[in-house]
């Protein structure tokens, strides 16, 4: 009778986080950003349908990279758990953090129990009608959730690109200079981006109900004009 093969549960847990980063890895990263308005949310993509940045309730938006299927089922799911909370309770009850946890026991229910774990890393904003109020969560292919402060960069082992955000961001910013710092780190010192390699939206913090509003082709064109 042969012996079954044994991995240790170490060595299973570190080849599925590789297997995870490796992939993420390979997809275009993503940058939120804090600013005097709201928040401001830019990614670099290669397609005009597939969405990395969404609405996903009145004051609150998903961002997500690695493989499209897997997140944009992530969206759908965040839509309908909102959607609930909103009836059951009223609309005021829908938080960022709520919605973050439940993501983070999906991602990290399916890390933990399922052969493959999900190639994803998503982040859950939420826009206050202060700044203090602002929320950026950031949940992980492993079901780690981490409360990030002024920015957040996806993936997170995007070292360059928090590295140019660290250099250039300030508090209080305006639209305007909020776009550049974003796109200026997604691009870095050899590359220039377009606004038709970019997608973008924003946090409004003075809309009284749907706070989410995507850039136009147009709009992201101006203001990258000023850089």
């Amino acid at each position: 009778m042969s012996m079954p093969f044994y991995v240790s549960p170490e060595q299973v847990i570190a080849d599925k986080a590789k297997f995870a980063r490796t992939n993420i890895a390979k997809g275009r990263a993503l940058v939120a950003l804090e600013f005097a308005d709201g928040i401001l949310l830019v990614a670099e993509t290669f397609s005009r349908t597939l969405r990395k940045i969404s609405e996903i309730y009145d004051r609150i938006a998903f961002g997500g990279v690695g493989k499209y299927n897997e997140y944009d089922n992530l969206r759908q799911a965040g839509v309908r758990y909102a959607d609930v909370e909103g009836y059951r309770y009223s609309r005021e009850d829908v938080y960022a953090k709520a919605l973050a946890n439940a993501y983070a026991q999906i991602l990290g229910q399916t890390f933990t129990h399922d052969m493959k774990p999900m190639e994803v890393e998503i982040l859950v904003a939420e826009v206050g009608y202060e700044p203090s109020g602002d929320e950026l969560y950031r949940v992980t292919f492993d079901g780690l959730v981490v409360d990030e402060d002024n920015f957040c960069v996806l993936p997170a082992d995007a070292d360059p690109i928090v590295d140019r955000v660290k250099e250039s961001y300030q508090e209080g910013l305006d639209l305007r200079a909020a776009f550049n710092v974003a796109v200026k780190a997604l691009a870095g010192p050899e590359r220039t981006l377009t606004d038709k390699e970019l997608e973008a939206a924003v946090l409004e913090r003075k809309a009284t109900r749907r706070a989410f509003r995507r850039l136009s082709d147009e709009e992201m064109a101006g203001l990258l004009d000023a850089t």
